[in-house]
C-alpha cells in the first residue's frame, strides 16, 4: 500500500474505542530502492517518535495521561504514516485500562505487528514531565552564512568536500531543513545534526544542498536516508550520523537518524522548536 491508500488528508471521524486496526503501514522499500538500496541496510538507525497526547481511563473511569517514547529501528520492513499514528492513540481515550502497563504492552504489541520489527517504547508519566527539558542540537551552525541559493530541489550535485586531503571529524547542525508532507503538502520544519569523521565538507556547498529539500515532497524517514546516502557518495566519510529532529504536528514529532554501523544512538532530548 502506498500514503494516498491510508488516513492522511481525509476526512476522518476521530475513534474514541481502542482500535489496533487504525494503524496504516507503509513499506519502506520503494523509496530504499529509488536510493539504489535494494538488500543490506548502508546504515543502521532509527525513527524516534515522541507522543505528546496519550490519554486513557484507568479501571474506575477516571482519565490517566502520559507521554509516550517510541522508538522504531531503521531495518524494520515498514513505518506507520503519522495520521494513522495519531488516530490509534486517540482510541485510547476512551477506553479503560488496568494500569500504564496495560497501555504499554498494547503500544509494544500493536507498533511492532505495524512495522514488522520490535519497537521500543517508554511511556512518561505526570510525575516525569518535570525532568523533561530542551535543547539545540550540539554543532557548528551553518545557517549564518553569506552565500545565494537558488534550488530548491534535492540535488546532491551540490555536495562537495573542501580541497584538501585532510582528515578531519566534526559535527554541524542547521535549523534549516525544511521539506513537504508528499499527500498533504503541508510543510515539515526541523533541524538536523551532520556528525562525519572524513574530508572536510564544504561548508557552503552542504547548506545550499540542505536548504534544496525547501521545496521536497518526501516523509521524514525517507529525507533523512535520502540526506545519508548523498553525503555518504559525495565525500565518502568513514563515519557519517544525519539526525534530524522534525517539529511537532498533531501531538507527534518525528525524528529519524541514521548512521554508519557501530555509531552510538543520539539522546532524545526535544529542541526548543519542539
Amino acid at each position: 500500500m502506498t500514503a494516498s491508500h491510508g488516513p492522511l488528508g481525509q476526512p476522518t471521524a476521530y475513534p474514541d474505542r481502542y482500535d489496533a486496526g487504525l494503524l496504516f503501514a507503509i513499506p519502506r522499500a520503494a523509496n530504499r530502492a529509488s536510493l539504489g538500496i535494494e538488500n543490506a541496510l548502508p546504515f543502521v538507525g532509527a525513527d524516534i517518535w515522541n507522543a505528546y497526547e496519550l490519554s486513557w481511563l484507568d479501571a474506575r473511569g477516571k482519565p490517566a495521561i502520559a507521554m509516550a517514547s517510541v522508538t522504531v529501528p531503521a531495518d524494520s520492513p515498514r513505518i506507520v504514516e503519522s495520521k494513522s499514528f495519531k488516530l490509534y492513540l486517540n482510541s485510547f481515550n476512551q477506553t479503560r485500562w488496568t494500569g500504564p502497563e496495560r497501555v504499554l504492552e498494547a503500544l509494544r504489541t500493536d507498533l511492532a505487528t505495524a512495522t514488522g520489527a520490535a519497537v521500543g517504547i517508554e511511556l512518561i508519566l505526570p510525575e516525569r514531565f518535570g525532568q523533561r527539558r530542551a535543547a539545540d542540537l550540539a554543532g557548528i551552525c551553518l545557517d549564518g552564512q553569506d552565500i545565494d541559493i537558488e534550488t530548491y530541489a534535492p540535488d546532491a550535485g551540490l555536495l562537495r568536500c573542501a580541497a584538501t586531503d585532510a582528515t578531519v571529524s566534526e559535527t554541524l547542525m542547521s535549523r534549516l531543513l525544511k521539506s513537504n508532507c508528499p499527500v498533504t503538502g503541508q510543510p515539515d520544519w526541523a533541524c538536523v545534526q551532520i556528525r562525519y569523521t572524513g574530508r572536510p565538507l564544504d561548508r557552503a556547498a552542504l547548506l545550499r544542498y540542505l536548504v534544496s529539500f525547501r521545496g521536497h515532497a518526501e516523509f521524514h524517514e525517507h529525507c533523512v536516508e535520502r540526506l545519508y546516502v548523498d553525503i555518504m557518495a559525495a565525500c565518502r566519510p568513514r563515519e557519517l550520523s544525519v539526525y534530524a529532529r522534525y517539529t511537532r504536528r498533531g501531538g507527534l514529532d518525528i525524528n529519524p537518524w541514521r548512521a554508519t554501523p557501530g555509531s552510538p544512538a543520539p539522546d532524545n532530548i526535544p529542541t526548543p522548536r519542539q
